[in-house]
């Protein structure tokens, strides 16, 4: 069986991976910013970026130039 999966960068560093899982693809974080979505699945690639621009927003990370 094939698995795809892939680095998510966010703000030029990796801040987890992303599975191929029933239902789209769940995210795994290995940054300390983004915990909170670790294990959560969503239904499309692009739905990790947008999450991940909202908890920036929310969390005050900041983002480099």
């Amino acid at each position: 069986m094939f698995t795809q999966r892939f680095a998510v960068e966010f703000d030029r560093r990796v801040v987890g991976i992303a599975v191929r899982a029933p239902g789209g693809f769940k995210f795994f974080a290995s940054d300390d910013d983004f915990e909170q979505l670790d294990g959560e699945l969503f239904p499309r690639a692009k739905a990790i970026l947008r999450r991940l621009e909202k908890v920036s927003k929310r969390k005050g990370v900041t983002l480099r130039a």
